[in-house]
């Protein structure tokens, strides 16, 4: 089949390509021994993200992690993305009026696709999910991208999601993906305990966009409630990156949630570093020593090595493996679908700018 008869409800064929070279042969080796361990697939919800394609490229480019909960966040992400190309990048005035004339809309329409100075962008839409087997939702993988010193300071910055990201249906793909994605070309929502909105736009996207592509994995931190397991932090790029986040809440952010540690104090302030109450004599033998040792205690357990599972305080923290899967048609990525909930409305997120790029202050600001 020509590839450029594909249209909707076709599915485009899949280059498969077996792994020879040593690093990928393991890689499939641990993809196939997942299969075994992980056959079922718990699915749980949309992501949301921007995606370009530039002038006189065919291919799509991820230039906003496909990360966010709603639309909305992405055209907000794609909002603030265009205002700092206007205000620092922009050739000349044509295109600084070019890019606020986006931004404008993007303040007050939902806007899903823009034409602007020589790029279109598109917000994308993937489903997330997760391999399960008897064990659990499935843990990191041997062969997961690892650091082989592994950095926990605060201010650390590696990759970010999606960075540098092609979207190409087309590129060869090893056995084990060309798997999953045959698998799951039919996934739909079907449960009764989906809206009839959203099960009748599931249905229409196996056939507006027949095939699907598998984004990076992605890894997450959830927590073990009564109804199963619940996102605490991610997607991030890595397993470390993962348990890092873990990490900053653990010695940061809860201590401060629970007035271990008041709001005001300095950034640095941490369950390892603040200086607890001191009773007379200067004791600190008081309830927030000990609440705040057992925070780092916990943290420290996960600087002992390669720890996907950790207990405190009565609650199952995990770091498990997350997946995307992004949908495509023959106009390339799908976008968001009417049933999807936006959690906030447009609005105006940056100071308005003349055509020279400088600030305005509106009446009223």
């Amino acid at each position: 089949m020509d590839r450029g008869d594909v249209g909707a409800g076709w599915s485009r064929p899949m280059v498969v390509r077996v792994p020879v070279e040593p690093v990928e042969a393991a890689v499939e080796a641990d993809a196939v021994d997942a299969v075994a361990r992980t056959a079922d697939v718990v699915v749980r919800g949309p992501l949301f993200g921007v995606a370009a394609q530039y002038a006189g490229e065919s291919r799509w480019r991820v230039v906003l992690a496909v990360t966010d909960g709603c639309p909305q966040q992405a055209r907000d992400g794609l909002n603030s993305r265009l205002w700092f190309r206007a205000k620092d990048d922009a050739r000349d005035r044509a295109e600084r009026r070019a890019l606020l004339a986006a931004v404008a809309r993007l303040e007050s329409e939902r806007v899903d696709e823009l034409d602007v100075a020589g790029t279109r962008y598109r917000v994308v839409r993937a489903e997330e999910y997760a391999g399960a087997g008897p064990g659990g939702i499935e843990q990191p993988r041997p062969t997961d991208p690892e650091p082989l010193s592994p950095d926990w300071h605060r201010a650390a910055k590696g990759p970010g999601v999606d960075e540098g990201l092609v979207l190409d249906p087309d590129a060869p793909v090893t056995p084990t993906q060309a798997l999953e994605r045959l698998a799951l070309r039919g996934l739909c929502y079907t449960g009764e305990r989906f809206p009839e909105d959203v099960r009748a736009d599931a249905r229409q996207a196996l056939d507006t966009h027949p095939d699907v592509l598998l984004l990076p994995a992605t890894f997450t931190v959830v927590e073990q409630t009564a109804s199963g397991w619940t996102p605490v932090t991610g997607p991030h790029v890595s397993a470390h990156e993962a348990r890092r986040s873990l990490e900053f809440a653990l010695t940061w952010m809860w201590p401060r949630m629970h007035g271990h540690i008041p709001q005001d104090a300095g950034p640095h302030a941490d369950a390892r570093t603040w200086p607890e109450d001191r009773g007379a004599g200067g004791s600190t033998d008081g309830p927030r020593s000990a609440e705040l040792a057992a925070y780092a205690e916990a943290a420290d357990a996960l600087r002992a090595g390669r720890v996907n599972q950790l207990e405190f305080r009565g609650t199952v923290y995990q770091i498990v493996r997350t997946r995307r899967l992004l949908r495509w048609g023959p106009d390339g990525p799908e976008g968001p679908r009417p049933s999807d909930v936006d959690s906030q409305d447009p609005s105006r997120i940056h100071l308005p700018l003349d055509e020279d790029g400088a600030g305005l202050v509106l009446p009223g600001d």
